[in-house]
C-alpha cells in the first residue's frame, strides 16, 4: 500500500525519501567525473597530486587502480570530491576506488592486493 501521508501520524517522523534529503548535497560535475575515471594510473596521481594532495598522501595502488580508504564516515563534502575525481565506493572493501581507464567485466572473487603489485602513491618518487 502506497502512502501519501508526509508525516507517520503516530510519530511524527518523516517518510524514508524525506529522511535522506539530497538538497543539502554538494553538486558533482559528472562530465568532468567520466573523463577523471579516463584518465591511466600515472596522469591521475599526477592530478591527484596536483588537486588533492590529503588524498595523493592516503592514495594506495593497486594494480592499476587507486584506493583510498578511510577509517571512519566522510562527509558529503569529502565523498562528492572523491566522486568528482572519479572514485567509487567498493561497500565489500570498503575503499574509495578509481579504475583509471580499465573497465572491468567482473568483480574480482580474490583480493587483488594478493595477486597485484600495491604501494602507497606518495612513497614513490615523483614524476
Amino acid at each position: 500500500m502506497k502512502t501519501t501521508a508526509k508525516k507517520n501520524q503516530k510519530t511524527g517522523l518523516l517518510v524514508r525519501s524525506e529522511q535522506l534529503g539530497t538538497e543539502n548535497r554538494p553538486e558533482i560535475d559528472f562530465a568532468l567525473r567520466r573523463a577523471n575515471r579516463a584518465l591511466e594510473t600515472e596522469k591521475f596521481l599526477a592530478l591527484l597530486r596536483s588537486d588533492a594532495p590529503r588524498f595523493f598522501e592516503i592514495a594506495e595502488v593497486v594494480g592499476k587502480w587507486v584506493w583510498i580508504q578511510f577509517s571512519d564516515k566522510q562527509p558529503p563534502t569529502i565523498t562528492s570530491v572523491l566522486a568528482e575525481l572519479g572514485f567509487h565506493w567498493n561497500n565489500t572493501r570498503q575503499a574509495w576506488q578509481h579504475p583509471c581507464g580499465t573497465i572491468q567485466r567482473e568483480r574480482a572473487a580474490f583480493d587483488p592486493r594478493k595477486r597485484y603489485r600495491s604501494y602507497f602513491a606518495a612513497d614513490s618518487k615523483p614524476a
